[in-house]
């Protein structure tokens, strides 16, 4: 990998984030990279900045952070094709990023870049936009918005709970209609997240899929689903007279959905790509260690595993 132009993004508002991009940022410059840094938060979005600024092709993005600082840069930067390497700095649970005990040699860090001494995991990512119209010729009404973990459509209000009635289509067939707090439409990523809380499925990254899993339905038979990554998921707002609907990816409000419009996500035609610095990534280990996985009750020894 050349390290000609990197981005780096760090937790806004927190210092040890922003001493270690500072960090980085000096060393990367004396071997002759550009460096466009800046924070990342709720109210700081800098990659519309850093894209529009650079002056070529950016090879890297160092996001240091939680798994919210990696979700907006994943969102940002996935339809640019630029790979991440996302380093838990001042984050909580850290599902999606690399152990910081692999980056504290930060020199040794840029050595197995420049020498390719790495892996690359590709994630799978969702795509939404706003229809209205006619709806066997639909019109696209919106921007599209991307996803890493899953695409949200709940109502919001400030001074009350409202609940929502959505008609769920899948490949332009009713599904179902349903009533509670929300859908939530996941990539395999996010059936860890959001969706693993609505006792949605969980998939393993590696593979192509989309769950539509309904939050807090107010019915027994309401159950979650996995379909085809081809298929097209519209959902339908229904009985919303107060125009409270809205789409939310990975837990950032992304637009209000207005009388007529209804979502439709899709597989996007882009995936995250994040480098790997650990020699035995797995996916199942991290189900034990970051969500506390612990399986049976009771451990029986195993006389045909050889430690």
């Amino acid at each position: 990998m050349e390290l000609k132009q990197v981005i780096i993004a760090y937790k806004a508002g927190d210092i040890e984030s922003q001493k270690w991009a500072q960090r980085c940022a000096k060393e990367l410059e004396v071997l002759d990279c550009k460096v466009l840094m800046g924070p990342s938060g709720y109210k700081d979005n800098p990659y519309p900045v850093f894209l529009s600024s650079a002056s070529e092709k950016i090879d890297l993005a160092i996001v240091l952070g939680g798994d919210g600082t990696i979700l907006a840069a994943a969102r940002q930067l996935a339809p640019e094709s630029i790979p991440i390497l996302a380093v838990n700095v001042g984050g909580h649970l850290g599902f999606l990023t690399e152990p910081f005990e692999l980056f504290r040699d930060t020199q040794q860090v840029w050595h197995r870049l420049q020498g390719d001494r790495y892996a690359m995991l590709q994630r799978m990512m969702l795509e939404a936009r706003v229809c209205e119209g006619d709806r066997c010729s639909p019109q696209s009404s919106s921007d599209r918005f991307y996803c890493l973990n899953e695409m949200c459509i709940k109502p919001a209000s400030i001074d009350r709970m409202p609940t929502a009635i959505l008609e769920l289509e899948v490949d332009g067939e009713v599904v179902d209609q349903y009533q509670g707090d929300g859908l939530l439409v996941a990539t395999p990523t996010g059936s860890t997240c959001y969706t693993a809380s609505a006792n949605g499925p969980i998939i393993h990254p590696g593979m192509d899929a989309i769950a539509v899993t309904p939050i807090c339905p107010l019915s027994l038979s309401s159950r979650p689903i996995v379909i085809p990554p081809g298929s097209i998921v519209d959902i339908w707002p229904l009985g919303d007279y107060e125009l409270n609907t809205k789409l939310w990816t990975d837990s950032s409000l992304a637009t209000s959905i207005w009388p007529g419009q209804w979502i439709s996500v899709k597989m996007a035609h882009c995936m995250a790509r994040f480098i790997v610095l650990r020699e035995n990534y797995s996916f199942y280990q991290t189900l034990r260690e970051k969500l506390q996985w612990a399986g049976t009750r009771i451990h029986f020894d195993n006389n045909h595993r050889v430690n």
